[in-house]
């Protein structure tokens, strides 16, 4: 136990002691971190969208649907790693910690070199199927190439990342993309503006600024203290501890797959609008990424709070962990959807010079952003599930209420009315679904196990 207070030193005491403001701690900077990695990322849109005209915004700001498709599982099991962490610290378990730390940064650079094989190979039969506009296709394949081949340092911050929120520390990754995005903020001026490179220039900007990132993270690894300290001679990949990640990661990784295959088959449709239809969206997709990274926030404390308390059987503060994380992202998801919807206009111009392509984008945001508060009620709930281990439940409900239900409507409801404004009301109604499922199987199972 004494080398687990070592551990703990300097890091969050999840275990005890009032939550609310502990959970505020570490969702706050984890928040800041992605609403910062997301801000850079609106800079590459940003400055194609003023420098390099229409198609350029449509090629860069079109692909998330494809790079969430083929990284999301992957990322799912940087979730399991800091579930399993969490855990071996609530259980006071220390070498597993060990053991585990090493296996995670070894994972984390194989799936970094297959996304960036399996990226480049699919990039443009993808967007090829998306119906991706004959006058963007060339230019989104180059960017989805580039931006794939530097998948093992993006991977490497993501999982990284998870191993130091198992202990609670959020401030450090933040620290990692304040660095990394001012360099990509200059590299995107310096490489579109000067050198008139397009979306060459914004995918190297990106590229670079991950590899800072993940340089950062494993910095602060191998000097961190106690037993999450990384030794990079002591890489392995432990049998147990991998399939205790994947068990729990990729539920979790295939949740995000499909759930990006409904996106894709939503993008798809937008594509079949033009070019300043996908210049739109995509300019009001920012302000959803912002208010979603609130949500993912307070669902990582809550897998985070969830792990530890449950591996120490505190199954009380369990449940007190889910109602806080719940409160607290419908409030910050919903007052920031006021902010971006009552300002609408002046937001989209941000990024979408052109008339039309704002126009576009507020139908988005006038269906789908003034709903941002709901996500927080069924992802919280689905993260307080994976702490607890029950990964493929919210996984298999989710899939089926916030994707199957979205591929339905696009055949159906969309295909009898064929509007944006009717494609768009697919996401609240599949969130009222996805709701009432993770709610009633939380119920359920916490009758069972949080006695």
């Amino acid at each position: 136990m004494e080398e687990i207070k070592k551990v703990r030193t300097g890091q969050m005491d999840m275990l005890n002691g009032p939550l609310t403001g502990k959970i505020v701690l570490f969702a706050l900077p984890l928040a800041a971190s992605s609403i910062l990695q997301q801000l850079f990322n609106a800079a590459d849109v940003a400055v194609v969208g003023r420098f390099a005209g229409n198609q350029a915004l449509a090629a860069v700001g079109g692909n998330s649907s494809v790079i969430n498709l083929l990284v999301n599982l992957f990322v799912g099991f940087s979730v399991g790693a800091n579930v399993v962490i969490a855990r071996y610290i609530g259980e006071g378990r220390t070498e597993k910690i060990q053991r585990t730390v090493h296996t995670v940064i070894s994972m984390a650079l194989i799936c970094g070199v297959i996304l960036a094989f399996l990226g480049n190979m699919a990039a443009e039969p993808l967007l090829k199927l998306m119906n991706t506009p004959s006058e963007v296709l060339p230019l989104a394949a180059v960017y989805l190439k580039i931006y794939f081949g530097g998948m093992p340092f993006f991977m490497l911050y993501n999982f990284g990342s998870a191993v130091l929120r198992s202990v609670g520390d959020t401030q450090k990754p933040l620290y990692c993309l304040i660095v990394s995005g001012v360099i990509n903020v200059a590299l995107n001026l310096l490489l579109v503006i000067v050198f008139q490179l397009s979306v060459v220039g914004v995918a190297v900007a990106t590229v670079t600024a991950n590899g800072v990132s993940a340089g950062m993270i494993l910095l602060f690894l191998t000097r961190s203290k106690g037993a999450i300290r990384l030794d990079l001679r002591k890489l392995n990949l432990c049998r147990e501890e991998i399939v205790k990640i994947i068990k729990i990661g990729a539920p979790a990784g295939l949740q995000g797959m499909v759930f990006s295959f409904s996106n894709v088959c939503i993008q798809s449709a937008i594509n079949g609008f033009g070019t300043d239809a996908i210049a739109g969206s995509a300019a009001a997709l920012n302000y959803e990424f912002f208010t979603y990274f609130v949500t993912s926030a307070f669902t990582q404390a809550a897998v985070t709070f969830t792990s530890q308390n449950y591996g120490a059987g505190r199954y009380g503060r369990c449940k007190k962990v889910w109602r806080i994380s719940a409160v607290l992202g419908v409030l910050g998801t919903g007052f920031l959807s006021i902010v971006f919807v009552a300002g609408h206009n002046f937001f989209l111009s941000i990024f979408a010079a052109d008339a039309a392509a704002v126009s576009f984008g507020a139908v988005r945001m006038m269906h789908i952003q003034i709903f941002s508060f709901m996500p927080p009620l069924y992802e919280v709930t689905g993260g307080v599930l994976r702490g607890m281990g029950y990964s493929m439940t919210p996984a298999v409900l989710t899939m089926f209420g916030s994707c199957v239900v979205r591929i339905i409507w696009i055949y159906t409801v969309f295909a009898w009315k064929p509007s944006l404004a009717v494609l768009f009301w697919v996401y609240p109604f599949s969130w009222i679904i996805t709701i009432a499922l993770i709610l009633g199987a939380f119920f359920f199972i916490g009758r069972k196990v949080l006695i």
